[in-house]
């Protein structure tokens, strides 16, 4: 048997929309082992259950990319990362298929060679570096050349992804966008984006609260979460900074130590009882066989 371990990631993180990308210690295994039957599928929902299934098309993807045979297959799935929250889970799919197809196959694809299959996929690389890689991830598209570039965070920031019990649709996060901007809104979102990479490399929560604050996506995205500025007022009496992970409806705080990030758990329940809220740390090692 062969398992894929991954991270669930976090995208935008305030002004870094559509290139930056987090991997955080919220994990997801996809298990394949030899199948009499061309393909089984457990642990998820019986639509997904066939051929449609984003794992396997992505290792349908790696066999092909390899010059192999698809093989008769078992995927078993154990799902820890919610779907369509913001946090990554279709790049999870992504990355667990072609790294299952690559550790069936003698694992000779290098982590670009699965970045670039796994982008042409997803359609843009901001989650599924992270999810390879861990770390911060900065990447951005020359064409078809996928680039990317890592940042350490400083493990003094603590993270806390607070999920809502609804989602938010990826087609209305992006039809709220407005369709220009202007060149000042263009030089603030870079400096701050910039700014933002070196706070987290330095783990300085106050130039992370001053860098974050996004003009892009943030202000109309944030009217798709009813609830938005309730946890924003409970992440900030506890003094963190708040974004939205993704397009949502997943909310991430950041915090500077671990009591901080507990009473925002703490008080998220009171205020939201069906909410998830996790306190994670980033992942350093990305999306591994196990």
């Amino acid at each position: 048997m062969i398992k894929i371990k991954v991270p669930a990631t976090s995208a935008n993180l305030g002004v870094g929309f559509d290139c930056m990308g987090l991997a955080v210690s919220l994990y997801s295994t996809a298990s394949f082992e030899k199948n009499d039957q061309p393909l089984s599928i457990i642990g998820c929902e019986p639509e997904y259950q066939n051929s449609d299934n984003l794992i396997y098309q992505a290792f349908v993807k790696g066999c092909q990319f390899l010059k192999q045979d698809v093989p008769n297959v078992k995927i078993t799935i154990d799902n820890h990362i919610p779907i369509s929250r913001g946090l990554g889970s279709s790049a999870f799919c992504i990355v667990a298929g072609l790294m299952g197809a690559n550790a069936w196959f003698g694992n000779t694809l290098t982590k670009e060679q699965l970045l670039d299959l796994a982008t042409q996929i997803e359609g843009h690389p901001d989650n599924v570096s992270p999810a390879i890689y861990g770390q911060l991830g900065v990447s951005f598209m020359n064409d078809a050349d996928v680039q990317t570039v890592h940042f350490e965070v400083d493990p003094k920031l603590h993270f806390v992804a607070l999920i809502p019990n609804y989602h938010v649709s990826t087609e209305k996060a992006r039809s709220i966008l407005p369709t220009e901007m202007s060149y000042q809104t263009a030089i603030y979102q870079i400096g701050h984006a910039v700014a933002l990479s070196k706070a987290f490399e330095l783990g300085d929560l106050a130039l992370v609260k001053t860098a974050i604050v996004d003009k892009m996506h943030e202000p109309f995205r944030s009217q798709l979460i009813p609830d938005y500025p309730s946890a924003k007022e409970i992440t900030e009496a506890n003094h963190g900074v708040l974004y939205i992970s993704g397009s949502g409806s997943t909310l991430m705080a950041i915090t500077k130590d671990d009591d901080a990030a507990d009473k925002i758990i703490t008080d998220v329940k009171k205020s939201f009882p069906n909410w998830e809220a996790h306190h994670l740390t980033v992942d350093t090692k990305g999306a591994r066989v196990i």
